[in-house]
């Protein structure tokens, strides 16, 4: 996604914006559009967060970041209960569990 086509989709929901005087909705937009500003930034919140409309949701950044610290966290805690074999033992693995 190029650098003009994020700020086009932005002047279009300010305009909007201005134009109705609420925050839009994509029913506020034709089907195109909606899918252009939605290719641009993922879900509809975000492109009005994007757009200087909507301000952030804190609950939901904090509770992304626990979700990457607990992923983060449970990756460590899998590689070391579970580290990787050689080549050589897993070879090895392969050839007693066909005798």
């Amino acid at each position: 996604m190029n650098k003009w086509m994020k700020e086009e989709c932005i002047c279009c929901l300010r305009k909007k914006w201005k134009e109705v005087g609420r925050m839009p909705k994509k029913s506020d937009f034709d089907r195109g559009t909606v899918n252009r500003i939605k290719g641009c930034f993922g879900p509809w919140p975000k492109a009005l967060e994007a757009a200087g409309i909507k301000k952030p949701n804190r609950e939901r950044m904090e509770r992304k970041r626990e979700k990457r610290e607990r992923a983060k966290r449970n990756q460590i805690r899998y590689r070391n209960c579970h580290p990787k074999k050689s080549v050589e033992e897993k070879e090895k693995e392969n050839e007693e569990e066909i005798i």
